[in-house]
């Protein structure tokens, strides 16, 4: 693959002046090519950081330790006395959805809580105000729970848990990853990665679970993060990137089957299955996010 299949999109960034810190395409024979703007070194992919925790929950899965449709409240009967009315029909579908049916980003009037209370005490708290599984809300507080309850399942912390699981297999030693007060890992975000690691992600979703020939995750479970989605049609007046429907913490993308692990200021992991190719973007853009996804397939998609 010559780098110069990069040159259109160097160009789009240039002129539209994006905050753009390296692109890297991967073609599933192996053929790879990167540019950078500035250094390799890792950066925080924030909710790019949400499909690695999806990964983790399949791990459990193969192990047996959880089921989709398992009640979330079950792995913490301690919290069963103050979970708010419709709490304990949330099922770990509905975090991979992000349709708990509590709108909140957070833990909202009891975000003032974060420093002395467990996270996970606060989120059954917040009331349900939408029937579970019914309603795409983006909430990072869901995505922390998946965590904890791989924390339950597993006696590990979300990151240790993945350190042998997943990253030693990728060749990503000891990754940071920030926790809150409580110790357990945010799981919604604050991973850091160069992008080098960060696009293995996607050629683990290109390969169905296979990454250098070892299976880390069953094919199963990748076919219905990636297929099993939830309605966002709503959110396409805001972005077509949006709109395209939801998976288990994977963001399908509105243009020819694609889809993608989606962070702020333009962290993503891009995986386009008919071209057989995952295309990632590390950067720092506040305003345009959306233009990067555009300049992706515009300049870089019709080329491979």
């Amino acid at each position: 693959m010559n780098k110069s299949i990069l040159m259109p999109f160097r160009m789009t960034v240039a002129e539209q002046n994006l905050g753009l810190y390296g692109i890297k395409v991967d073609k599933k024979n192996g053929e790879s090519v990167t540019h950078h703007w500035r250094s390799r070194d890792p950066v925080c992919i924030y909710s790019a950081s949400k499909t690695f925790t999806a990964l983790a929950v399949g791990m459990c899965i193969d192990d047996v330790f959880l089921t989709v449709k398992d009640p979330v409240i079950n792995f913490f009967p301690e919290y069963k006395g103050v979970a708010s009315k419709g709490s304990d029909q949330i099922t770990i579908e509905h975090l991979l959805h992000m349709a708990s049916g509590k709108e909140e980003y957070w833990f909202g009037t009891e975000d003032h809580l974060k420093m002395t209370s467990d996270w996970a005490e606060l989120f059954f708290k917040v009331p349900v105000t939408k029937k579970p599984g019914t309603y795409f809300h983006y909430s990072n507080a869901c995505t922390y729970m998946l965590g904890r309850i791989v924390e339950r399942v597993s006696g590990k912390n979300l990151r240790d848990f993945l350190a042998a699981r997943l990253f030693t297999p990728l060749g990503i030693f000891n990754p940071q990853w920030h926790t809150c007060p409580g110790g357990h890992t945010l799981a919604a975000t604050g991973l850091y990665l160069t992008i080098d690691e960060f696009s293995k992600l996607g050629m683990i979703l290109l390969n169905d679970g296979i990454y250098n020939n070892q299976r880390l995750i069953s094919e199963n479970y990748i076919h219905a993060a990636v297929n099993h989605t939830i309605d966002t049609e709503r959110l396409t007046s805001g972005s077509t990137h949006h709109g395209a429907g939801y998976g288990y913490q994977i963001w399908r993308c509105a243009h020819q089957g694609a889809y993608r692990a989606d962070g702020k200021y333009g962290q993503l992991c891009i995986v386009v299955p008919d071209k057989e190719a995952v295309i990632t973007v590390t950067a720092h853009e506040e305003k345009a996010k959306g233009e990067i996804i555009e300049a992706v397939f515009e300049d870089i998609i019709p080329l491979l």
